[in-house]
């Protein structure tokens, strides 16, 4: 059964629904990344959080993520979070807020600032942590860009 969240999420159970806004280019990156795993964008969204997220414990992180949503986000991708994940959102984005960021939706603002901000790593990088992340599944050859 799902219902509304207090931060303007859809809560299903165990998951969370959030959508996002990100760059045309960096959603070509994390479908590219999701065909090379072999799994969904939310998936992938979900290990690129893991891997983001405890990297920006600090006020000093926020900077990095400011940065990233300043820029233009025209593209809206709706993704599924495990309510684990979901959870450490709101936080992030009360960092946000406090330091000079959107006041609208922060979980959404949260998640969109840390997707985009891993996703504005190599991508062979990003390939290879996905695959080491899943115990070196099966992992398509990412294209280098030109």
């Amino acid at each position: 059964m799902c219902h509304y969240g207090h931060t303007g999420t859809m809560d299903c159970d165990d998951e969370v629904m959030l959508t996002v806004r990100i760059a045309a280019a960096e959603r070509a990156l994390l479908r590219d990344l999701a065909r090379g795993q072999g799994g969904d964008v939310s998936g992938v969204a979900v290990d690129g959080l893991l891997e983001v997220i405890p990297a920006l414990h600090d006020d000093g992180s926020v900077l990095p993520l400011l940065r990233v949503l300043a820029r233009p986000a025209p593209c809206a991708v709706t993704l599924w979070l495990p309510s684990e994940v979901a959870d450490l959102l709101p936080l992030l984005g009360e960092r946000l807020v406090h330091t000079g960021g959107s006041a609208l939706g922060p979980a959404s603002a949260a998640l969109s600032a840390a997707l985009r901000l891993w996703l504005a790593g190599d991508r062979a990088v990003l390939a290879a942590g996905l695959a080491r992340l899943h115990g070196g599944c099966r992992v398509a050859r990412m294209p280098v860009a030109a």
